[in-house]
C-alpha cells in the first residue's frame, strides 16, 4: 500500500473491544501492552510465546496464524518479525475488512501506531506515516517539554466548564474559549493554585452566560 494521500488521524476507543496480536516476541508484547493499557481485550496467536507475553493479561492461542483468524476482531497487529507472515496477516485482515497494522512494514499497514504523549485525558500523537518511528518519538518528547503534567488538570477544569454550558442548554460553538484557556490559566494550575483557577473559570462562565443571554435576545 503506497502512501500517497494525507493520513486521517483518529483517536480510537478500544475499551472492551476484541483485538488481536499475531506474534509473541518482545515487539509483539509491547504492542499487546499498549492495547491492554487502552482497555482492549487482547488475544495473541503464536506458536512460541516470550516470557513478557506469558505474564500479560491476554488470551494465548499457541499455534500459527490461519486464514480467517482476524474475522472476530476489531483491530489486528501483525508482529511476528517474519515479513511473509505479517504480509499474509495484513492481506487476510484487509480482505475481511479489519483494521490492521504490520509492525515495521509500511506496506502492510492500514493504520500506523503513533508515538504517544499522555497527560490524563489529553493525548498527543505524532506520526510520520511509518517513515521514521524514531523521529516521531523524538518529536513527542520535544512536545512533552511544552505540554507538562499540569495539562491533565487543565483539561479537567475546562471540560467541567464545557459541561456546565451544555447542561444549561447553551451552545459551546460561539464561546470565547480563547479568553479562558491561555498561558495565565495554565500557569496558575501548574503552580497548584486550583482554587484560583476555578475562580477564574467561574468568572469566565458568568460573563459568557450573560453574553449568551444577550445574543439570544438580539
Amino acid at each position: 500500500m503506497t502512501i500517497s494521500a494525507p493520513l486521517y488521524p483518529i483517536a480510537l476507543r478500544l475499551e472492551d473491544l476484541p483485538c488481536l496480536v499475531v506474534g509473541a516476541g518482545p515487539v509483539a508484547a509491547r504492542k499487546a501492552a499498549s492495547l491492554l493499557a487502552c482497555g482492549a481485550r487482547v488475544s495473541v496467536i503464536a506458536p512460541e510465546i516470550c516470557p513478557a507475553m506469558e505474564e500479560a493479561s491476554v488470551r494465548l492461542i499457541r499455534r500459527a496464524y490461519e486464514p480467517g483468524d482476524a474475522a472476530p476482531f476489531r483491530l489486528v497487529i501483525a508482529a511476528t518479525g517474519v515479513a511473509a507472515v505479517d504480509r499474509a496477516v495484513y492481506q487476510d485482515a484487509e480482505f475481511i475488512g479489519v483494521l490492521v497494522n504490520g509492525a515495521d512494514d509500511v506496506e502492510a499497514c492500514r493504520f500506523f501506531v503513533p508515538a504517544v504523549l499522555r497527560r490524563g485525558p489529553v493525548t498527543v500523537a505524532v506520526s510520520t506515516a511509518g517513515v521514521s518511528p524514531f523521529l516521531a518519538g523524538w518529536l513527542r518528547d520535544r512536545i512533552g517539554e511544552v505540554v507538562g503534567p499540569e495539562f491533565s488538570q487543565v483539561a479537567v477544569l475546562v471540560g467541567e466548564a464545557r459541561r456546565t454550558l451544555i447542561e444549561g442548554g447553551h451552545s459551546t460553538e460561539g464561546v470565547d474559549w480563547g479568553s479562558l484557556l491561555n498561558e495565565d490559566l495554565v500557569s496558575v494550575v501548574a503552580a497548584g493554585r486550583e482554587d484560583e483557577a476555578r475562580a477564574r473559570i467561574e468568572g469566565w462562565l458568568a460573563r459568557e452566560l450573560r453574553r449568551n443571554g444577550r445574543d439570544n435576545r438580539e
